[in-house]
């Protein structure tokens, strides 16, 4: 699964239109907001991405009692999608997921491949004011607003008896499959989870890690910490193997609306030995070539039924650089400390130099209009010198 990264500017939409997504079309709506995404490549949804209005959204694939199996629908990664580009505000990206949650389901393989690998969904959705968690099983949700401190999401369902928004048969639902018994406290995690979460507590997990670690730091987190915490190889949150971490996204969002949003992505796999380079939503923002993965239209083997009998070759021009030095970093550790400390150096100073436009504001929004790009090629720049 190759990381790709995207930019799509806003967009006004004629009535009746249609909106082709991974496996099915649905409705469009009038208007659409500039979106920013890090998506695998072959899918039209994102794991993660923002928009103009500094509305972020990342999921994370969950597994419960109800089975993941089922008919063609929207991806948890398409709702990421929609949600972005419908929504101006967390709350109301939250509405926009479940309403089509509700109407369309959620099903598909969510690999590139005929596995049949599926999953339901959980997505942290974050704006200026505040955060929502929403954790779904089939069509059925619930969400708790995050209003401070820290919150992480991982494979496993985290919101229990807090809930401030849900499917209006949540409950009766889960009492009709006997896994409640409408008396005692509902407790969403519990419910509908295949364990407890006492036992989810204790298992060491990803989630469990991700929470030690930002609690570590709870009241200082900066965008350097995130970047730490991604690149955690000892908490398995960042991957390797099978399900290597493809792209890694921090954001930071001033709550003065004056300020901008500033985005980093990688969009390389492995946080460890990649760069998070700056995005900012500016108008008029050039062409992301180099980190946009080949087209392959109506010829897509994810487009023909029955799908993926092959697989094209779908890495954009940084990730091919990136895997050369990848494997440089393993062939020669002095070599390899040598190139992540020219790395690390570029994104420190990339660092800075959005410090002082996150405290001062944007002076010259059109030097800000290749601002990724740029840095991308100042990434292989540094590698061309290895």
């Amino acid at each position: 699964m190759k990381s790709r990264r995207w930019c799509i500017s806003s967009r006004d939409y004629d009535a009746g239109e249609r909106v082709e997504c991974t496996y099915i079309e649905i409705e469009q709506v009038a208007h659409t907001y500039a979106v920013v995404l890090s998506k695998p490549a072959w899918l039209w949804g994102a794991e993660m991405g923002a928009n103009e209005h500094q509305v972020c959204i990342g999921n994370e694939a969950v597994w419960g009692r109800e089975s993941a199996d089922g008919n063609e629908a929207l991806l948890g990664m398409d709702l990421v999608r929609i949600g972005l580009e419908r929504a101006n505000a967390a709350e109301e990206a939250v509405d926009v997921i479940t309403e089509l949650l509700e109407k369309y389901g959620q099903g598909g393989s969510c690999m590139e491949d005929e596995s049949n690998f599926t999953y339901h969904n959980s997505f942290l959705i974050s704006d200026r004011k505040e955060a929502w968690l929403l954790e779904t099983s089939g069509k059925h949700w619930a969400a708790e607003r995050v209003k401070g401190g820290y919150r992480n999401i991982s494979n496993q369902y985290s919101i229990t008896t807090k809930i401030d928004k849900e499917h209006p048969a949540l409950r009766e639902y889960a009492q009709s499959q006997g896994w409640w018994d409408g008396e005692t406290r509902f407790n969403f995690s519990t419910v509908y989870s295949f364990m407890t979460t006492a036992r989810i507590e204790a298992s060491g997990s990803r989630y469990c890690e991700g929470k030690k670690l930002l609690k570590k730091s709870n009241g200082h987190i900066t965008a350097e910490t995130m970047m730490d915490i991604l690149r955690d190889k000892d908490s398995g949150i960042n991957m390797e193997g099978t399900f290597l971490t493809t792209g890694s996204m921090v954001s930071v969002i001033p709550t003065n609306q004056a300020l901008p949003g500033v985005h980093y992505f990688t969009a390389t796999p492995d946080p460890e030995r990649s760069v998070f380079k700056p995005f900012i939503f500016v108008k008029n923002v050039n062409e992301l070539k180099e980190t946009s993965s080949p087209s392959y239209g109506a010829d897509d083997p994810v487009k023909k039924k029955p799908r993926f009998q092959s697989k094209p070759d779908r890495k954009h021009l940084l990730f091919v650089k990136h895997e050369l030095v990848a494997a440089a970093l393993q062939s020669s550790k002095d070599k390899g400390k040598k190139i992540t400390e020219s790395m690390r150096k570029l994104e420190k100073d990339k660092m800075t130099e959005m410090e002082k436009i996150l405290s001062n504001g944007i002076e010259e929004p059109d030097l800000l209009a290749d601002l990724f790009t740029r840095s991308v090629r100042e990434e292989m720049a540094v590698y061309g010198k290895s």
